[in-house]
């Protein structure tokens, strides 16, 4: 131990030991022989220490207790590996790149990035591995074991790593905190990612149309829109969808399961993230926030749709007209005018539309609902842009001006049918002379012309 001298040699990978006992248990690694077996789930171990730790995941036993913050360990050499981390010993450093571990099982594994030895191998499908513990968890895709079983609901994991991030599900524990705007986080790997909004950092780039992306995840879905994968299929309606998130959250509109209840106006979601920005409609939170115009958003999705108007990006084309969108649902619900489809039906008067938006709005015609109200006189509209459009009437303020003469409308309908008079174009034509004319009123005017003749007549 003092000289270092290890005589015992494996003849299989060279490895060598000081004590021909730890050689003798080291051969096992080779042979996969496990001579020692649990007596409750029959896992096999090739060494009696690693049976008895084993053992204390069933009965939850920890006698190693840290003096510093508490934590209780099942295995004394974890133990000891915790405790580094407040004294932040690293005995172990790299003579090829100076960096220093706290754990020889790290410096190992890293000293062969250096050499590029992978000595573990995977005797099912020859994947080969640096680490034995990477062999370990990787074996397990092959078994489909899973040794770890949480206690509030049973499900099972293959890593104790998952069960410890589930479980803080159960708990609620944030643990991970952003030092910059202070959200929580149950994993560290989704703090780390929630920084590149800070930083805008965007290591992931397209290599089609160079977009860049703050996760890979991102990346591969982005990705999906030049090839049109949509790998994931509905059993019920065949609808194909390159995402796995968005594949799940469409099978809850046949089940109507919605799990996500908001614990102050008890609506229900179908999903956690429409939970928590419903929640922002409570709390007024707004974290996204334009750096343009200073405009707050409460979602991420609304955030990156409103910078398109300063960037004034339009990813999405119509392949028929070619005509462009900055959000691939327009694209969608423009592509109906081509094909006429009405997917959206009322169950009152069958009449059918091509959004739901739509829809909704139309609804409000058989329940009288007026959900936006304005706080000047009180008045109620069934969509939120006629609330808009009437506020103007309050605030005088009109928005679109004409490129010609500079009159301002409030309403763009108004500038689009008073822009007719410098064009001198005349859409509304009269059905029974021919006449035409600017504007849809002076059709109307014209028409009492004619009804005035049969009068006569």
């Amino acid at each position: 131990m003092h000289t270092g001298d290890k005589p015992f040699s494996c003849d299989v990978c060279g490895r060598k030991f000081s004590r021909k006992c730890n050689l003798n248990v080291h051969y096992r690694i080779h042979t996969n022989e496990k001579p020692y077996s649990c007596n409750i789930c029959n896992k096999d171990f090739s060494h009696k220490s690693q049976l008895t730790v084993h053992f204390r995941t069933h009965t939850n036993e920890k006698p190693y207790s840290c003096d510093v913050c508490n934590k209780g360990f099942s295995h004394k050499s974890t133990f000891n590996l915790h405790r580094r981390t407040h004294t932040n010993e690293k005995p172990y450093s790299c003579n090829a790149c100076g960096k220093g571990f706290s754990q020889i099982a790290s410096f190992e594994a890293h000293y062969r990035s250096h050499t590029g030895e992978n000595p573990f191998c995977c005797d099912v499908c020859g994947e080969k591995f640096s680490r034995k513990y990477s062999l370990d968890r990787h074996i397990r895709t092959h078994t489909k074991e899973k040794p770890y079983s949480c206690d509030v609901c049973h499900k099972d994991f293959s890593y104790k790593s998952g069960l410890i991030v589930h479980y803080r599900m159960h708990t609620g524990d944030k643990p991970f905190s952003c030092d910059v705007c202070g959200r929580k986080f149950s994993r560290k790997c989704n703090l780390n990612v929630h920084y590149r909004i800070h930083t805008n950092e965007k290591p992931y780039s397209c290599n089609i149309c160079n977009k860049d992306f703050s996760h890979k995840t991102h990346l591969n879905v982005h990705f999906r829109t030049h090839t049109n994968e949509k790998p994931y299929s509905c059993d019920v309606c065949n609808k194909g969808f390159s995402h796995k998130n968005t594949f799940n959250l469409h099978r809850r509109t046949h089940t109507n399961e919605k799990p996500y209840s908001c614990n102050i106006c008890h609506k229900d979601f179908s999903h956690k993230t429409h939970l928590n920005v419903h929640f922002r409609t409570h709390t007024n939170e707004k974290p996204y926030s334009c750096d343009v115009c200073n405009k707050g958003f409460s979602h991420k999705s609304t955030f990156n749709l409103h910078r398109r108007t300063h960037t004034n990006e339009k990813p999405y084309s119509c392949n028929i007209c070619h005509k462009d969108f900055s959000q691939r649902r327009t694209l969608n619900n423009h592509y109906r005018t081509h094909t006429n489809e009405k997917p959206y039906s009322c169950d009152e008067c069958d009449k059918h539309f091509s959004t739901k938006s739509y829809l909704n709005v139309h609804l409000r015609t058989h329940t009288k609902e007026y959900p936006y109200s304005c706080d000047v006189c009180g008045k109620g509209f069934s969509q939120r842009v006629r609330l808009t459009e009437h506020y103007r009437i309050h605030t005088k303020e009109k928005p679109f001006s004409c490129g010609v003469c500079g009159k301002g409308f409030s309403q763009r309908g108004n500038l689009t049918t008073h822009s007719h008079i410098h064009s001198e174009e005349k859409p509304f034509s009269c059905g029974i002379c021919g006449k035409g004319f600017s504007q849809r009123v002076n059709l109307t005017t014209h028409y009492h012309i004619h009804s005035r003749e049969k009068l006569i007549s």
